[in-house]
């Protein structure tokens, strides 16, 4: 008969990291049940009962504490070369899982679901699910990008991003753009309110009311923002929203103004105007680039917190709600602060351009 085991000896250290381990709300549940079968073997308690009161064998008991008395507590969540669950899949059905989901599309769809891509490879779908994961491999999503063919992309963007991050002295920086056809949406029913259980309630349906065109100026210094609907987007309108910059903004301050190509921004009436009020400079982004305008980004913000969910009932009840929303905004002062530099921008292109031409 096997003579009883010693009380294992730990230090009050060690002791104290399996006290914490054994009441831990995260820990895998080995780990915890390892702590109490070492901690109950301090005490002496006979290998048998301590199996028996943690619920695996003997064998394994006398397999922690030896590993113990080498190792002590630094290596207490590792799990030895050989021992654990072995691997089913074999890396060949992997590796063909992940081929066939970078290098193909299922007949007829535009990509693998976890299904169709189990089917496809003889194996389950959480199997598929897993290879994923481990893989970060994501079919289902997508992402949309356009990569610039200005000529003269890189001198516009160095000059925007210029402004940015050195802005010039006795000077505001404003970034403008047109939010065009903008509805005024009424739903056909009442919303249910939200309560617990059950999220706030919108008719998928809707009344047209017309629509208008918000002019808008974001200073990247104050991020306050200069707005103006109007009920057209033309060139006259936009020699009326320059006006009001210029009604606006210090007569002491030169006004640098971010925005895009649009015709109207360009038309002979706008430069006639721009001859007249010198303090004027306009910074054209390149072309396909709006993700370089900041004022895209409170664009945004309008439509995620007063326009996606919002009801209007006429034209001027969509422009009060948007006038409300812009002077609160002001009030708070919230400003959008841009960190990236013109050379790891356009290095990033860079490396888009190669993939482009790879893929092609």
């Amino acid at each position: 008969m096997r003579s009883p085991a010693a009380a294992l000896v730990m230090s009050a250290g060690q002791r104290e990291v399996l006290d914490k381990l054994v009441v831990s709300q995260t820990a895998p549940v080995r780990q915890v049940l390892r702590a109490k079968a070492l901690l109950l073997a301090g005490q002496g308690v006979a290998n048998s009962r301590i199996a028996k009161e943690v619920g695996v064998s003997v064998t394994t008991v006398r397999c922690w504490r030896d590993r113990f008395v080498v190792d002590g507590v630094a290596r207490l969540g590792e799990v030895r070369a050989g021992r654990g669950r072995k691997a089913v899949i074999p890396q060949s059905k992997i590796d063909e899982i992940v081929y066939l989901t970078k290098h193909s599309k299922p007949d007829g769809e535009t990509h693998w679901s976890c299904r169709t891509m189990a089917k496809k490879a003889g194996v389950s779908k959480d199997t598929v699910q897993r290879v994923w994961s481990a893989r970060g491999l994501k079919p289902h999503l997508v992402k949309t990008f356009k990569l610039s063919n200005d000529p003269r992309f890189e001198e516009k963007l160095i000059d925007v991003v210029g402004l940015y991050l050195n802005p010039p002295d006795q000077a505001i920086v404003l970034c403008m753009d047109e939010k065009s056809s903008v509805q005024a949406l009424d739903r056909t029913q009442p919303s249910l309110p939200m309560i617990k259980g059950r999220a706030q309630t919108m008719t998928h349906d809707y009344k047209r009311h017309g629509t208008t065109t918000l002019f808008a100026a974001l200073d990247v210094l104050t991020g306050k923002v200069i707005g103006s609907c109007l009920p057209r987007h033309r060139h006259q309108e936009f020699l009326a929203f320059l006006r009001t910059i210029d009604r606006e903004v210090p007569k002491g301050l030169a006004v640098h103004m971010i925005l895009d190509n649009y015709a109207t921004h360009k038309h002979p009436d706008v430069r006639a105007w721009l001859a007249k009020h010198p303090r004027f400079t306009l910074h054209f982004t390149p072309t396909s680039s709006s993700w370089l305008n900041l004022i895209e980004r409170w664009f945004r913000e309008l439509t995620d917190k007063a326009l996606r969910r919002g009801v209007f009932h006429s034209v001027p009840d969509l422009i009060a709600k948007i006038e409300d929303y812009l002077a609160t905004h002001n009030a708070k002062g919230n400003s959008f602060i841009w960190t990236a530099n013109a050379e790891d921008i356009l290095a990033k292109v860079a490396r888009g351009r190669v993939a482009l031409q790879n893929v092609s």
